[in-house]
């Protein structure tokens, strides 16, 4: 399956707030599990993680979309998924 971790919005019009989402990337709409909340209309942007479920997703090869990942990467959880040894190896 090909998945991929990125925002949809929700909220009211000219209020968005998004969730970050594992979504199948061939499939339209739905999700497979929401694994956080990202809200920038405050200062600083409130975000709120799930590390357990993103580093499971991100070990079975799901994609995060480049705002995504740069979200990540400011709370710290890429890096460390990134330098967790791979199984197997």
């Amino acid at each position: 399956m090909s998945t991929i971790i990125k925002l949809q919005r929700q909220g009211a019009p000219h209020k968005p707030f998004w969730r970050i989402a594992v979504t199948d990337s061939r499939k339209p709409g739905g999700c497979l599990e929401l694994v956080g909340t990202y809200d920038n209309r405050q200062k600083p942007a409130a975000v709120q993680l799930s590390e357990e479920k993103i580093n499971v997703w991100l070990k079975k090869g799901a994609v995060p979309t480049p705002t995504v990942k740069k979200i990540l990467q400011n709370k710290g959880v890429y890096a460390r998924v990134a330098a967790a040894p791979k199984a197997g190896a």
